[in-house]
């Protein structure tokens, strides 16, 4: 009889724990979203299921409640578009081979852009329907950037700072470059003549996060070694960089630019190499398709392949306090991440602008 009894009283507790647990679950489930807001790299939400393997149906008081969806809802990229008009300042040819070109928009608000590697979004003038483009700023930036705050800096002096300056920048004029490689559909843009009008966005994204990945010491040392990787156009925020300042080229650290295009006749910005080498960036141009023939009639004698080659080729000095700036292909940015990282640099030092 009391083996009969204990079975009982044993059956009885598991029902009750079963109960309970069901119980909790739901209320969990109640508070969840049913969907997530993701750019792609956020995880599906949780489907909860039923004894009998069928979505539970949730219930919070007397609302039913839908079971989290496994469909995630992807973003876009930053915030809906403020569009502003912007004027076409000039178009040039920015490589032999005309596969990009340069393109100066002068817009009347230049304040937001205030770290190398943001980027807006430009559309044609007037045209609601139109698909826009996104496209880094390879300018350096026409904003100031807030200066950070100093060490115990949430005191009095930080708040008569911010008592006597505006809570935001006026406006001002700037006029920003943008390289743009040439397309079957972006002829609207890359053919556009000085004076005509385009749409411009708000300026959109951080940027690089160099002042509090590279400088202090969240990782080590402040970064004493700064690689910086791009293919075609992605030079383009990686220039913004090196004209901005703020890499702090200057003192000890050291800085290397490892740039790649098919031909010599794509590569843009040839005549700021030197220009960049007098600020302390050493430029190396990496092309993968030496031999090609080119309109021009370079022959290129420097390195070939593609620059994960050739950063395999030379190494990572002093990994633990380098750090990278990355801007091109997928292909490129995966590998030298994986090479970079593998070598001892910090995961949260290869930056990139997206």
């Amino acid at each position: 009889v009391s083996v009969v009894s204990e079975q009982k009283i044993c059956w009885k507790m598991m029902k009750v724990a079963v109960s309970l647990g069901l119980l909790l679950v739901d209320r969990a489930a109640a508070f969840a979203p049913s969907r997530v807001a993701t750019t792609g790299r956020g995880l599906s939400p949780p489907t909860f299921f039923g004894p009998s393997h069928d979505p539970v149906h949730l219930r919070f008081g007397d609302a039913a409640v839908a079971p989290p969806s496994r469909t995630r809802l992807l973003m876009g990229w930053g915030p809906d578009p403020v569009w502003s008009p912007g004027t076409v300042d000039s178009n040039i040819q920015a490589c032999p081979s005309g596969s990009c070109v340069s393109l100066r928009i002068s817009v009347g608000d230049g304040s937001g852009f205030v770290y190398p590697g943001q980027y807006v979004q430009v559309k044609p003038a007037g045209d609601d329907g139109a698909k826009p483009i996104f496209l880094a700023i390879a300018s350096a930036p026409s904003g100031e950037a807030p200066k950070p705050d100093p060490p115990g800096g949430r005191g009095k002096k930080k708040a008569d700072a911010e008592a006597e300056e505006p809570a935001f920048p006026s406006a001002e004029p700037a006029t920003w470059e943008f390289l743009i490689k040439r397309t079957d559909g972006n002829g609207w843009i890359t053919d556009a003549q000085a004076g005509s009008t385009v749409d411009v966005s708000q300026v959109m994204g951080g940027g690089f996060p160099m002042r509090e990945n590279l400088e202090g010491f969240k990782y080590d040392f402040p970064t004493q070694n700064v690689l910086l990787f791009a293919t075609g156009s992605g030079i383009a925020p990686i220039k913004s960089a090196i004209e901005s300042g703020q890499l702090n080229i200057s003192g000890g650290r050291t800085c290397t630019l490892y740039y790649g295009v098919r031909t010599p006749d794509d590569m843009p910005y040839v005549a700021r190499f030197g220009d960049w080498e007098d600020a302390g960036v050493q430029v190396v141009p990496v092309v993968s398709r030496p031999d090609a023939p080119c309109e021009s009639g370079a022959v290129w004698k420097g390195r070939t392949g593609y620059v994960q080659n050739a950063l395999e080729e030379d190494g990572v000095a002093i990994p633990r306090n380098s750090g990278a700036l990355l801007c091109g292909v997928k292909g490129m940015a995966e590998s030298v991440t994986s090479m970079l990282t593998q070598s001892g640099v910090f995961e949260g030092r290869v930056l990139t602008n997206f």
